[in-house]
């Protein structure tokens, strides 16, 4: 495999692909997929959209009311790319890492990026110091955008020589607002259609995150397939929703999957379930991107009457209930589209919508995306039979720098971690996780993370971490804990509250408060082999429900 002459002057990234022959196959079969050589999404989302249906449509839409329409958001992006060029020296290659909650003001900074040539690396919010200073391990992070409010953890991390430039109040010091007042017009870079756009970050089963890198045009694939076949936008409607832009999830679904079609997004940057539904009803707004676990919440809470505006939900990140599917079609007549996708495919690559759901069912392969079941020695397994999930298509995993790349791709196939099976009308069928990965919610936990966090603690001596089902969140993280014996004996369920709560505040302190331990059992030692290897499974036959 050749790859077309790269723009980046910075070549950290293309130095640290993976070798070719540990990538999966690609598939452009797809006419919508053949993307010329020359290619920025960036470009592509805002001035190929404003040819498309004009700069005055409304592109970004906040809460309070403000709006910006396609031609601001050029221009401010494009305002704020001169910045970055000129006054902190990023040339096209160079990391740039976001850090907000969604709002148009990260939007204005993820295209900026992209159009002065550079990697995006967008952040959760919640990240802690600690966590934050690995990514900068991983992806030699050159220049940090954060909103200002979320600077306290970044500044306290270990950036190395990162430049950070912080925005959103206004003042002398908001990049954005400095940016605002250029009045030179900038030139995006001209990047090859397989030059890294983005690294977004996946955790792994072992705690340590991995980098996924996406080019520019596997931006646009998932537009190209999944959006453009499944979803089928148009330019009026309006989409809002939950997941935060640094999961692939919410940046498909909240940025690229409206811009493509010259439709607009509300961006909220926190939201309870109620929340949601009220804004739905006040904006009109027309397609939904949440988690099962939102859907549920809103049926819980009564709020369906506040949905009538929606036509399009669309729900991933952990599996959705044929019950819940039901629920929400029969009170609001919206029949929500399931889908399952990953970081490291960028989005949904499985679905199905309209008259092809069947609830209970995640779907049919989306166009341009092929989908297999496989045995444990990478045999296609016959309908019927469960086996893990295998894909190929236009977009694919290349992992940064990261010997797990030989472990997501075998023979091809991008090997999810997720095990299915597939009945003879071709629908595939969702049966369990086959790692130590847990859904919760939407969030994607690493079992292992949870517990280095844990054992920082000076009263725990052991523990371990496992998913247990849960009726609204799909899964939540439960911890068997050993206490330390100088921590004193646990003997009252008031003495266990307390310091179950002591250890849970404890870990929010470390790690993104998301990833906590909702349920912690104190136990006397944990389940091993004979030479010491702990038995997850017996700690998960313990908590499965009678």
């Amino acid at each position: 495999m050749q790859l077309s002459r790269s723009a980046h002057v910075d070549t950290f990234c293309r130095d640290n692909l993976p070798p070719f022959e540990t990538w999966p196959e690609l598939r452009f079969d797809l006419p919508d997929v053949q993307y010329p050589e020359r290619l920025n999404c960036g470009v592509e989302l805002l001035d190929a959209t404003i040819a498309a249906v004009g700069a005055d449509r409304r592109c970004l839409v906040s809460p309070d009311g403000r709006s910006m329409t396609y031609g601001e958001v050029r221009r401010a992006a494009d305002q704020l790319a001169g910045a970055l060029v000129d006054e902190f020296g990023v040339v096209p290659g160079n990391r740039v890492l976001l850090r907000g909650p969604n709002n148009p003001e990260l939007v204005i900074c993820w295209l900026a990026v992209l159009r002065a040539g550079g990697v995006v690396v967008t952040t959760m919010p919640l990240l802690r110091p600690g966590e934050l200073s690995t990514v900068h391990e991983i992806a030699r992070i050159d220049v940090a955008l954060c909103d200002g409010r979320f600077a306290d953890d970044l500044l306290a991390a270990d950036m190395g020589e990162a430049r950070i430039a912080l925005y959103g109040d206004g003042g002398p010091d908001d990049v954005l607002a400095r940016a605002a007042r250029r009045t030179d017009a900038f030139m995006p870079v001209d990047t090859a259609a397989d030059d890294v756009a983005l690294l977004a970050f996946t955790s792994g089963t072992t705690g340590r995150p991995k980098a996924t890198m996406h080019f520019h045009r596997d931006v646009l694939a998932n537009a190209d397939t999944f959006s453009r076949h499944v979803l089928k936008p148009k330019p009026d409607d309006l989409f809002t929703g939950t997941p935060p832009l640094a999961f692939t999830f919410g940046l498909g679904g909240l940025v690229v999957f409206p811009m493509r079609v010259g439709a607009a997004s509300l961006l909220v940057e926190k939201a309870s379930p109620d929340e949601l539904a009220d804004l739905i009803s006040e904006h009109g707004v027309t397609t939904c991107f949440t988690a099962p676990t939102a859907y549920r919440a809103m049926l819980a809470a009564g709020r369906t009457d506040r949905l009538s505006a929606l036509h399009s939900c669309v729900s991933a990140g952990e599996h959705l209930p044929a019950a819940t599917w039901h629920a929400f079609c029969d009170a609001t007549g919206v029949r929500i589209i399931d889908g399952i996708g990953s970081t490291e495919m960028l989005h949904i690559f499985v679905s199905s919508a309209e008259d092809d759901i069947r609830p209970g069912s995640t779907g049919l392969p989306v166009p341009g995306y092929r989908a297999t079941i496989l045995g444990p020695n990478g045999e296609e397994l016959p309908d019927g039979e469960v086996g893990r999930l295998g894909v190929k298509g236009p977009t694919g995993c290349r992992y940064l720098a990261d010997d797990r790349q030989t472990a997501y791709v075998q023979g091809g196939w991008n090997i999810t971690g997720d095990t299915f099976m597939r009945d003879e009308d071709g629908y595939f069928w969702y049966q369990a996780r086959s790692d130590d990965m847990i859904i919760s919610a939407g969030y994607n936990i690493a079992g292992p993370e949870v517990e280095e966090a844990l054992l920082a603690h000076p009263d725990v001596a052991e523990c371990a971490v496992i998913g247990v089902p849960h009726d609204d969140r799909g899964s939540i993280v439960k911890a068997f804990v050993v206490l330390a014996d100088a921590s004193g004996p646990v003997r009252e369920e008031q003495q266990a509250g307390a310091k179950a709560k002591e250890l849970q505040d404890f870990v929010k302190a470390r790690i993104a408060p998301y990833k906590y331990p909702r349920a912690i059992e104190f136990v006397t030692e944990l389940p091993r082999t004979s030479t010491g290897k702990l038995q997850r499974f017996r700690l998960r036959d313990t908590s499965a429900p009678d």
